[in-house]
């Protein structure tokens, strides 16, 4: 099984592409952001704000693990991924504009949104999309100056899944993409 090397650089250059692409859907119409392509299927806007639950999920363990890493002399540059840790990045990530696996969420992570939502609801949607990720990569960049693979992050499905921070960003990050390619899929069939 091929290694997952995992460099900041990658990922920035991968998450600056995301948020601008999320950045850009905001410029639609109301109803294409609101509309569900098929019944049981997420509109483009339940799809950003499942991908904003996921990643609250994420955030104080982010800010505790890199409060408790000891800087690192040197910018780290490469992190091999373990090989479960793998197998769950890879998972989530999109192959070839194609997710590969389809996976029902868990209940936790599911978008809930009143029938008639305003504007000012469905920017602040966007606002906190904008407010997460820019967390995201600030937590990217401050981690290049610290130790990572100390401390694990417990992934929010459970201890069954723990990351060390690198793996964490590329899971966040593959997860991220691989709701793109669903938004993608959404606006196809709504054209």
């Amino acid at each position: 099984m091929p290694t997952l090397l995992i460099t900041p650089e990658n990922q920035i250059q991968r998450l600056n592409l995301l948020m601008k692409k999320i950045d850009q859907l905001q410029q639609l119409e109301t109803s294409r952001l609101t509309t569900l392509p098929k019944p049981k299927a997420w509109s483009i806007l339940e799809i950003i704000e499942h991908m904003n639950i996921a990643y609250m999920f994420y955030v104080e363990k982010i800010d505790a693990t890199l409060s408790k890493s000891t800087d690192h002399n040197s910018i780290n540059e490469t992190f091999k991924a373990r090989a479960w840790q793998k197998i769950i990045i890879m998972g989530q990530r999109p192959k070839d504009r194609k997710r590969k696996w389809k996976m029902k969420t868990l209940r936790k992570f599911e978008p809930i949104f009143p029938n008639d939502l305003s504007q000012e609801q469905i920017n602040e949607v966007f606002e906190k999309f904008n407010s997460l990720y820019g967390h995201l990569k600030q937590a990217m960049l401050s981690s290049r100056q610290k130790e990572v693979s100390k401390t694990k992050i417990t992934s929010a499905i459970g201890p069954i899944v723990t990351f060390y921070l690198p793996e964490c960003f590329e899971f966040l990050l593959s997860h991220a993409e691989r709701h793109l390619v669903q938004i993608e899929e959404t606006l196809d069939s709504l054209s």
